[in-house]
């Protein structure tokens, strides 16, 4: 059951998903690249840095499992309006954070609300857009992931830059307010999913999801793939200033060129992915990776211009695994438990995220200078992890809406 929107309102009520969208995952990736303002303001280390990243991810996970029990008892546009206005209250209180113990708790309240947003806006999605155009509704949705790259992340830094770490946490909370006031005018009421069917156990659609074993293999699947990108991310930042030398002044332009590219790539890959075979093309982007994932890692003192070439193969095919990936992780769940198969996902995603910074914090130190050592060591952790990853896909088995099970 849909409510038929007019064309024009529902390209409204997609700009404002994607703007609620696009503040929470700008609220989670601006915090990589503050990195080296934040050990220099805390006169805190690596691994506590890590720890920073990390309370994110696994409030996040923890909040998603949990949502998994109830998202679907209550009314969506005022739950999704809730939970956005204390996700703004919390990065509010990480702006104004005194110590770092107060800005690891806010981090997490921040991810804890952060999470549940992403599996609500899909959610929406699925409910007010019929399948015909769903899925070009939900590349509107991934395009608010681009755009916070592009322009969110540069922007947040630049005001880093001239007025402090604290400015990008002021001016999410500021976008908050902003799309709460849009979204109370423009998100129709939705509770139909409500009275349709009474929930039976809370948890009996969780468990329906774990007792497949398949369904277990995809999550796992989907679990290395992060694991593998996370270990080095949060700490790419950290890298380019101490050891590659390149200015914090810089910085944006690693997002700006990066973001850039994998919006055209990002495309090119999906369409690629359709046409000959989703597991083939997983795997050759996958392998491709291995050059910046290693690359990154290891490069030293280097020219802007040699980081940058880095750094953008990086976005494009660490990033570029992901589009082949997802589809065949959407593809291995039982269409009638999708929906709970998708925030098992996430849950997954963000444990491995978390997971992967904290391991990658604990091997890496900082010296006098500033500079990093044993990067390199988690780059060889990255590359095992896809590895693994490569050779585990032929496990996964997608279900074609069809014919029953297949194989690619």
């Amino acid at each position: 059951m849909h409510h038929s929107l007019s064309p024009q309102r529902e390209r409204y009520l997609l700009l404002t998903l994607a703007g609620i969208q696009f503040s929470h995952i700008l609220d989670f990736m601006v915090m990589m690249p503050l990195g080296p303002m934040l050990i220099a303001a805390f006169g805190i280390s690596t691994h506590e840095f890590g720890l920073l990243v990390a309370s994110y991810s696994f409030s996040a996970a923890f909040s998603g499992l949990l949502a998994a029990t109830f998202i679907d008892r209550f009314e969506r546009k005022g739950f999704l309006l809730v939970m956005f206005a204390i996700f703004g209250i919390a990065t509010l209180a990480c702006a104004l954070a005194p110590s770092y113990l107060t800005l690891i708790v806010a981090r997490g309240l921040a991810g804890a609300f952060g999470g549940v947003l992403g599996a609500m806006v899909h959610t929406v999605v699925g409910d007010v857009v019929p399948f015909a155009r769903r899925a070009k509704a939900g590349g509107m949705i991934s395009a608010a992931f681009s755009v916070s790259t592009i322009a969110g992340v540069p922007v947040s830094l630049w005001l880093a830059n001239h007025f402090g770490w604290r400015a990008p946490f002021f001016l999410i909370a500021v976008l908050t307010v902003l799309f709460i006031i849009v979204g109370m005018r423009i998100l129709p009421e939705l509770r139909h999913h409500i009275s349709a069917e009474k929930q039976a156990h809370p948890f009996s659609a969780l468990f329906g999801v774990l007792r497949d074993a398949n369904h277990l293999r995809a999550l796992l699947f989907s679990a290395m793939i992060i694991f593998s990108g996370f270990t080095v991310i949060p700490y790419i930042t950290l890298y380019a200033v101490g050891n590659v030398g390149i200015s914090l002044h810089d910085i944006p332009l690693i997002y700006l060129t990066g973001g850039a590219a994998t919006l055209i790539t990002a495309r090119m890959i999906g369409h690629w992915a359709d046409a000959h075979g989703k597991v083939r093309v997983y795997r050759i982007v996958a392998l491709f990776a291995l050059i910046p994932l290693l690359a990154v890692t290891h490069i030293g003192a280097a020219p802007l211009w040699l980081w940058l070439l880095g750094t953008t193969a990086f976005f494009v095919l660490v990033s570029g695994r992901m589009i082949p990936a997802m589809a065949i992780i959407t593809s291995a769940a039982q269409p009638k438990l999708r929906g709970t198969f998708m925030s098992l996902n996430a849950t997954m995603q963000s444990l491995a995220m978390g997971l992967a910074s904290t391991l990658a914090g604990f091997l890496i130190t900082q010296d006098a200078s500033g500079s990093l050592v044993h990067y390199e060591h988690v780059g060889y952790v990255a590359v095992i992890a896809n590895f693994l990853a490569i050779w585990f896909v032929a496990h996964i088995v997608m279900h074609d809406q069809h014919s029953g099970k297949t194989k690619e």
